[in-house]
């Protein structure tokens, strides 16, 4: 049994013991006494002062070597892309509320050393300049600058909440389709084999511009889709600029022609309006008139040879479809720690947002590839045009307006890249944000005064453009990376616990549940995020109020990865096609010896370093400063969001995630 009490007594200052316990069974415990020297006390001090030391050691070194990094990596980085960038009134904005919370900062600290009470002191009793300019700082942070902080936060709160049920209807209507089994039937009989005449004529269009590393197979893919060959006609619609790589490309595309594919190069020679224009100028050739259909393909997608009877046959008996849009498929999402993320983020885009609004409005944003048009839709609709930088949304909403439906198909996965590096994951982040916010200030008009049902109408003002496309990045950067610092000197206005860690780990579970394997890389997914919403709020404001970077168009980096599964599928195709001429993914002779004779040429190279991201960067330092007042206050979940969402800041203004350029 338990004794019920225990009487310790000091016979010495110096030496202690247990000398009596009162209790029933206190007889149990008389062979258990213990005594405790001097001498024994001293080396468990000495013993944590030793381990104490050590770990002191240890940090000093960590930091001497992550500073080291830092300084080695700014010495060797390259900052004349992001500097103009870097000149705006963003950044400089960011700058202005460094320096502010750092002279805060340092009052804050002064003040809790020492100690003093404001609540104590009378204004006559105010000794010296630091505390005269803190008392200062409390009365205007308290009758100007708190009101409008805390009105802002609840504002963004508000509309972080909004835009949260948005995305949880959109998880429940993803779990209805999954439970009723909801999926996009062919109607009516398919086309006869034997009769290639019963099957549609079909256009294949492969925009690209210099993309030396992916044109090949990318060529080749489209070469390979099993359809009738007099129905089949493959555009590679070439707008590079580097007189080399146009006779490479346009020796690959006669070296299939040589083969019996029905294929034709174009080359602009007044390369204007990007993607939109090329197209635009591919669709005007006089024989695309006798075609009925039109797959876009960019040049780093490869279809799966059943692509165009996976996707056409959806149109047969179905007058009123005009888009068949397939799933992406990343060939290299596993790379980096950037391709993961970015791999999450596009597995939840087109597992729940693409299927569900597919299914159940019959419309979405076309992704620009990967996708087949009716000719008919994209005629009425106007065709492309080249106002904005995300032609494939613009046609998607004028297609709508006109009473055209969509189809997604989940199961139809075509591959393709994912951008390894930040730099161009970044540039492409910021076309997909301001290209938006263009069309919307064109499409507005158009949208309220179109024939289509008021529902229709709201879903497009108000989920499709301002929730999803202008709401997101502003509460995300306004209300992460702005408020909760500010909160930490002014704690009149507090951000909740639960808008700051339950809410946001809640909905990114959401969002990885399209991708499991992606769990371990919750907390690194949810922190990006945050990271990211600085470039997607200053496309959003560029795109908004037409700045001139809205309009940059740059083509995102490919590397030319190939998946295994891709390459074993297509060796068993040629084993058991052994009989008929083989038809191999790879330059023709000719095309070999013309490659050997450019690389004997003397190409300048390039050599390419890693960049420092001055906004992301300031940020950073803004954010740890941040955790730093917060520590003072003993805010507990408020100095590790802080602290970690800072470090985070720290890491891609460092150019430390994703591919490494030496």
């Amino acid at each position: 049994m338990v004794p019920n009490s225990v009487v310790v007594t000091i016979e010495k200052p110096s030496n202690f013991s247990l000398l009596e316990v009162n209790g029933s069974d206190s007889s149990l415990f008389r062979d258990k006494q213990k005594a405790a020297s001097p001498k024994q006390f001293s080396w468990v001090l000495l013993l944590k002062a030793h381990r104490f030391l050590t770990g002191l050691s240890w940090l000093a070194m960590a930091f001497r070597a992550m500073f080291a990094s830092i300084k080695k990596r700014i010495a060797l980085s390259d900052v004349s892309e992001e500097e103009p960038k870097s000149r705006g009134r963003l950044y400089r904005f960011i700058k202005v509320f460094l320096l502010i919370s750092i002279l805060a900062l340092v009052l804050e600290v002064v003040a809790h050393f020492k100690k003093w009470n404001l609540q104590m002191i009378q204004p006559w009793e105010v000794q010296g300049l630091v505390q005269w300019s803190y008392v200062a700082w409390l009365s205007f942070r308290v009758e100007y600058i708190a009101p409008f902080v805390i009105l802002l936060s609840k504002f963004c709160i508000v509309l972080f909440l909004i835009q949260s049920l948005d995305r949880l209807v959109l998880c429940f209507g993803c779990f209805w389709i999954k439970y009723k089994k909801l999926k996009p039937k062919i109607e009516g009989e398919t086309y006869d084999t034997e009769n290639s005449s019963s099957f549609p004529k079909v256009l294949v269009q492969i925009p690209m511009c210099n993309e030396r590393e992916v044109y090949a197979q990318s060529i080749a893919a489209a070469c390979e889709l099993d359809w009738p060959m007099n129905r089949l006609l493959i555009q590679v619609l070439d707008d590079s600029d580097d007189g080399n790589l146009q006779l490479l490309i346009k020796n690959e595309v006669s070296s299939w022609h040589e083969k019996g594919i029905n294929i034709v190069y174009r080359h602009r020679l007044i390369r204007t309006g990007y993607k939109a224009g090329n197209l635009k100028s591919a669709m005007a050739c006089d024989y695309v008139k006798d075609y009925e259909f039109v797959a876009i393909l960019d040049a780093d997608f490869q279809p799966n040879p059943d692509f165009l009877k996976l996707t056409i046959p959806h149109f047969k008996g179905n007058p009123e479809l005009g888009l068949v849009q397939a799933r992406w498929s990343f060939v290299n999402k596993d790379e980096n720690l950037l391709t993961r993320l970015q791999n999450i983020n596009l597995c939840f885009h087109f597992e729940v947002e693409q299927q569900v609004n597919g299914v159940f409005l019959n419309f979405f944003g076309f992704n620009g590839t990967a996708g087949v048009w009716r000719i008919e839709a994209l005629e009425e609709s106007g065709g492309w045009l080249e106002r904005t930088t995300v032609e494939d949304m613009d046609i998607a909403v004028r297609a709508h307006l006109n009473g055209w439906k969509f189809m997604f198909l989940n199961d139809v996965k075509v591959l393709c890249e994912l951008p390894e590096s930040y730099e161009a994951y970044k540039k492409q982040q910021h076309r997909w944000h301001s290209g938006p916010m263009q069309l919307f200030r064109m499409c507005f008009p158009a949208i309220i005064t179109s024939k289509i049902s008021m529902w229709k109408k709201a879903n497009l003002i108000f989920l499709f453009f301002l929730l999803r496309k202008l709401i997101l990045p502003f509460y995300s950067f306004t209300l992460f990376c702005i408020i909760l610092p500010l909160t930490m000197f002014i704690p009149e206005a507090e951000v909740p616990i639960w808008v700051i860690c339950y809410v946001p780990i809640f909905m990114s579970l959401l969002n990885i549940l399209p991708a499991p394997k992606s769990f371990p890389f919750l907390v690194p997914y949810l922190l990006f995020e945050n990271t990211m919403s600085v470039t997607k709020f200053n496309a959003m404001v560029s795109g908004l109020f037409q700045l001139g970077s809205s309009y940059e168009w740059v083509v995102t980096k490919k590397t030319g990865r190939s998946s295994e599964s891709d390459l074993l599928a297509f060796a068993e195709r040629e084993s058991k096609s052994s009989g008929e001429e083989k038809i191999l993914r790879r330059h023709s002779e000719s095309g070999l010896e013309l490659l050997s004779k450019l690389k004997e040429q003397n190409v300048p190279s390039v050599k390419k370093r890693n960049k420092l991201y001055r906004k992301e960067l300031a940020l950073a330092f803004l954010l740890l400063t941040a955790s730093v007042r917060s520590l003072l206050s003993a805010h507990g979940v408020h100095f590790y969001f802080l602290l970690f969402q800072g470090l985070s800041f720290l890491v891609v203004g460092l150019d430390l995630i994703g591919e490494q350029l030496s």
